[in-house]
């Protein structure tokens, strides 16, 4: 493995069944809220283990939880993706962590030099790029690795915002 400085984990992301039951469900066991975003996302130019691949469908929210950012994700496209390689119809589950790169290109190219696969790629509406890197054989999920970009630096700041500034009546706040 290429050397490589610390790492700030800022997400963990969860794929679930169900995402109206998945925020009630979270916000009950660990009292977090609210849970920004709700709205259905088309994820283009998409790229499947390096073959260009069907755009992901998906409806997905961020909630804070201190200094992390959690993320859940319902899927409501078929395959092939990230997302896909880790369903279980049966539970909900980690599907990755996140980190930013100062240099997105560069670091996704060390970890494809340190053996881990590129599994899906693709651009926002904004036009930043997004990849997963399938680092499940190590650590048992998906790596997302996010360019600096205002617009995603934005989000977190809103999630982080909303949950400051919450009074507890709405679960799902729209972006």
């Amino acid at each position: 493995m290429m050397a490589r400085r610390p790492a700030r984990i800022v997400q963990n992301g969860y794929i679930v069944r169900d995402l109206d039951v998945a925020c009630e469900r979270l916000h009950a066991m660990l009292g977090v809220g609210p849970f920004v975003g709700g709205t259905e996302v088309l994820l283009e130019d998409h790229h499947y283990r390096g073959a260009p691949a069907t755009p992901i469908r998906l409806r997905g929210v961020f909630v804070q939880s201190g200094e992390l950012n959690i993320e859940l994700i319902e899927i409501l496209s078929p395959g092939p993706s990230a997302f896909h390689d880790m369903i279980d119809t049966a539970h909900d589950g980690l599907h990755h962590v996140a980190l930013f790169c100062e240099d997105y290109e560069a670091e996704k190219a060390r970890w494809v030099a340190d053996g881990h696969a590129v599994a899906s790629e693709f651009t926002t509406g904004f036009g930043a790029k997004i990849c997963y890197i399938d680092a499940r054989d190590t650590l048992g999920h998906f790596i997302e690795l996010y360019p600096e970009h205002p617009i995603i630096r934005a989000m977190y700041a809103r999630t982080v915002e909303a949950a400051r500034d919450w009074d507890g009546k709405q679960l799902i706040v729209p972006w």
